[in-house]
């Protein structure tokens, strides 16, 4: 057996003994130096189910190296699978924690080249990350579950980090609808301990939640929760504070709130500044083009019918400066007709206008009424035109 490898059996063993799970957490990742050559391991001097989850991750890191990523997967989930085995029979102990948070991680980096390899053997896309989530289930089912162990030595401290993890495949193959449960086991279930959680798991964690709402149309929520991603991710990490952007900006819109030109400099954002202009001047004509051009970004960033949404609240400015402008509470409805003319809409009928307008004032944008024998939109003298923070 090679020396590094004898080293490495050495340091794992003095880690069991000691109960070390920050030591050997750090010895079980595949970005240890050792990873970095192939060492064909056949036997491991550990106790059992060591012996076997070393083993394992041997096998792992090798066909890494070999550029074998569907051997790598199944090696690496062997490894996360001994390991929750493990961890069940364990009580009123969480020493583990930190070589769980390690091992898992590393499964889902390596899910995401095997279903490359996947898919170029024909198998649907998303079949790895699908068999991936089914493995952290299995290791959130033990956290979850330690819900007697006090605090201090209780299992439950994983739970945001596998969560996390299980945001992530949901939204590549585009199960949103499974992340209901595991929000419901963080903010019902674990309230006594969701606030000490680490700043980076509850950044990670706002930020799915964040969206998650955004696509439900909870933009209020969505507000909350990615403005708590953006204002505790690190100064340094620019990317990562521009991908929050990236939905909390079109979320600030539907609420009313228009970010500055600044801001959309800084994160290099200029895909939203036309966007922005249209919105606060009610320029639905401008807003189209802009959606237009801008398309592959906000279809890659998955916003795009969001935006496409915005174009209610653009026309609801519109019509709020015709209702400005004729300083009236009683406004024809041809006035209407003639503004989404002019702003491009060339199509748009006298009776196509009246529904926009009955929609709009359905749906809370606008206080009010039509009069159809008068054939005229009569407002509310005290609030024709609500805040959007009121009602969406």
């Amino acid at each position: 057996m090679a020396a590094p490898v004898k080293q490495m059996l050495n340091s794992a063993r003095e880690a069991l003994e000691s109960e070390d799970g920050r030591v050997f957490a750090d010895l079980m990742s595949l970005n240890h130096p050792y990873c970095k050559q192939q060492w064909s391991v056949s036997h491991i001097s550990l106790d059992a189910p060591f012996d076997q989850l070393v083993f394992e991750h041997f096998r792992t890191s090798d066909a890494i190296l070999a550029g074998d990523y569907l051997t790598a997967f199944a090696s690496q989930s062997n490894v996360v699978q001994i390991f929750a085995k493990m961890f069940k029979i364990q009580k009123e102990d969480n020493w583990g924690l930190p070589l769980m948070n390690a091992i898992i991680k590393d499964l889902y980096l390596v899910a995401r080249k095997a279903d490359i390899a996947a898919v170029a053997n024909g198998e649907a896309p998303g079949s790895k990350i699908d068999a991936c989530a089914d493995i952290l289930m299995t290791v959130f089912r033990v956290c979850a579950s330690d819900s007697r162990t006090s605090i201090e030595y209780s299992k439950r401290w994983g739970l945001m980090t596998i969560i996390n993890l299980l945001f992530k495949c949901y939204f590549k193959t585009n199960k949103l609808h499974l992340c209901k449960p595991l929000i419901k086991a963080i903010d019902n279930n674990n309230k006594d301990i969701k606030d000490e959680y680490t700043i980076a798991d509850r950044v990670t964690y706002n930020y799915f939640v964040g969206m998650k709402f955004m696509f439900d149309n909870e933009f209020k929520a969505a507000d909350k929760c990615l403005t708590f991603a953006f204002e505790n991710c690190l100064k340094s990490s620019m990317g990562n504070k521009r991908k929050i952007l990236t939905y909390l900006i079109p979320v600030k819109i539907s609420l009313g709130h228009m970010p500055s030109g600044g801001v959309l400099k800084k994160y290099n954002l200029c895909e939203f500044e036309n966007v922005v202009t249209a919105v606060r001047n009610g320029n639905i004509k401008l807003l189209n083009e802009t959606i237009e051009e801008h398309a592959a970004f906000f279809i890659r960033a998955g916003i795009y019918l969001i935006l496409e949404k915005l174009k209610v609240i653009t026309l609801r400015n519109l019509f709020k400066k015709i209702y400005i402008i004729t300083g009236s509470f009683q406004m024809d409805v041809v006035n209407f007709k003639l503004a989404l003319n002019w702003q491009g809409l060339e199509d748009v009928d006298f009776e196509e206008t009246e529904c926009i307008l009955a929609n709009m004032i359905n749906d809370g944008f606008i206080k009010g009424y039509l009069s159809e024998a008068h054939k005229k939109m009569v407002v509310s003298k005290v609030t024709a035109f609500p805040a959007l923070k009121d009602f969406l």
